[in-house]
C-alpha cells in the first residue's frame, strides 16, 4: 500500500492515515506525519583583500562530512548568468570547470569543500559564488556568498 503524492506544497503537510478491513481481525491503521519544508537558500558576505586568497565554506552551520556524502556543485555568478566552477561526487576527484576566462586556473576545492581563489581580483567584487548540494533528485540545499574586495 503506498500513496503517491505529485505537485508537492507545503499545504500537503498534516497526519495521513491508512486503515483496510481484514477478515477476520477486524480494522488495521497506520498513521504518519509528514513535514514538507520549503527549499532555502542561505545567503552570505565575505569581505577579502585584492591579491588575498579568498576561501567560502559550503555551509557556514553544517558539518562538512554532512556534506561529502552527497555531490555537489560550486558556481559563479555575475552579469546575469551563472557559471559551473567545481563539481564534486562523493568518492571521486573534483572535476574544474576551466572555461572560464575568469576563474580558470584561480579555482580550487579545499578541505571540507571549501571553493578557494587565489588571487583574488578587483572582477570578484560583487560576485557571487553559490554551492549546491544534491541530497535527493528533489531536495538541492544551496548557499550562496556574495564577495566583497578591498583595496589595501
Amino acid at each position: 500500500w503506498a500513496l503517491h503524492l505529485k505537485n508537492i506544497t507545503v499545504s500537503l503537510s498534516g497526519q495521513y492515515e491508512c486503515s483496510f478491513v481484514t477478515y477476520p481481525y477486524g480494522t488495521k491503521a497506520a498513521k504518519i506525519q509528514l513535514i514538507i519544508k520549503e527549499e532555502e537558500e542561505q545567503y552570505y558576505v565575505k569581505e577579502v583583500r585584492l591579491n588575498q586568497t579568498l576561501e567560502i565554506s559550503c555551509f557556514e552551520d553544517t558539518a562538512s562530512e554532512n556534506v561529502s556524502n552527497y555531490p555537489l556543485r560550486w558556481l559563479v555568478g555575475g552579469n546575469g548568468r551563472k557559471e559551473e566552477l567545481v563539481t564534486k561526487e562523493p568518492s571521486c576527484p573534483a572535476v574544474y570547470r576551466n572555461s572560464s576566462m575568469l576563474y580558470g586556473q584561480k579555482v580550487h576545492l579545499g578541505l571540507n569543500h571549501t571553493l578557494q581563489i587565489f588571487p583574488t581580483k578587483i572582477t570578484d567584487d560583487g560576485r557571487v559564488f553559490s554551492c549546491h548540494v544534491l541530497y535527493h533528485p528533489e531536495r538541492i540545499q544551496k548557499s550562496s556568498t556574495t564577495v566583497r574586495v578591498f583595496g589595501k
